[in-house]
């Protein structure tokens, strides 16, 4: 599943294309949205929440949020108009089209229309996020510790706790920390920079083509152990190890190093 930052980007890349224009066409390719012509509208803005990302639109008077969710395989493109598509165009959820973009919205996990004042109802769930104008540091950790026997990694990736981190992060920020990805929550005594170092992590890969940790942007050199399994350990060259966690319909690889990470 995408990380914030890609998230971000995505949003950033949807707002620089389509914000103040009028909508030409609308097509949502989804059963419950499939009658919606939103054509004659204006693109307000678009934003992130998190790993949500909310389209912000006017229409006759009305204000409506799409909101989309990329989960495994979801990405948003946008082309000039009448370009030729990246993906098959039976992967294609929603389509906006403006006289100078078009935006295409591919194999999204989550595709909702609903009235912009009822935006709580799909992300009103979601703690602080990362690289949102809300972020607070001091509310993050408090709502990591309010399971402090929980597995530091599971902490993590629950966005009701912080917004962003996803699987490739929750690894990183654990080897970074010199802390075994299993240990509970409370067990950590360096949260608070582990946070802080989420917070920066994300904060330079928004700007980058590429995500790296390792600050090293060649290919199999930018992390330092997500999807390393087996290879050596950059630090201590001890074999990377990975285990599988969760029930199988959202299992999740978890990577570490068991000399710098022990449990």
């Amino acid at each position: 599943m995408p990380e914030g930052d890609t998230v971000y980007r995505a949003a950033r890349l949807l707002h620089r294309r389509l914000a103040g224009q009028v909508l030409r066409a609308t097509d949502f390719r989804v059963p419950q949205h499939a009658t919606a012509d939103l054509a004659g509208g204006r693109v307000v803005e678009s934003t992130s929440r998190g790993k949500h990302l909310l389209t912000r639109l006017e229409h006759d008077g009305d204000r409506w949020t799409l909101h989309t969710h990329l989960k495994m395989e979801g990405a948003w493109r946008v082309l000039a108009p009448g370009g030729r598509w990246p993906r098959p165009a039976h992967q294609a959820r929603v389509v906006l089209t403006t006289d100078d973009a078009q935006a295409v919205g591919f194999s999204l996990g989550i595709v909702e229309l609903l009235p912009t004042a009822e935006e709580h109802t799909v992300v009103g769930h979601v703690g602080p996020d990362l690289l949102g104008p809300d972020w607070d540091e001091a509310e993050a950790l408090r709502r990591l510790a309010g399971e402090p026997r929980r597995p530091l990694v599971e902490a993590l990736l629950d966005q009701r706790n912080l917004a962003g981190i996803g699987n490739m992060y929750a690894a990183e920020l654990c080897f970074v920390a010199g802390v075994h990805p299993l240990r509970a929550v409370g067990d950590v005594d360096r949260l608070p920079r582990l946070v802080r170092r989420a917070k920066q992590m994300l904060e330079l890969n928004k700007e980058r083509p590429v995500q790296s940790t390792t600050g090293d942007l060649r290919e199999r050199e930018r992390m330092w152990v997500y999807r390393r399994d087996r290879s050596p350990c950059r630090r201590c060259g001890t074999p990377v190890r990975v285990a599988m966690r969760g029930p199988a319909e959202r299992e999740r690889a978890t990577y570490w190093c068991p000399a710098c990470q022990p449990e």
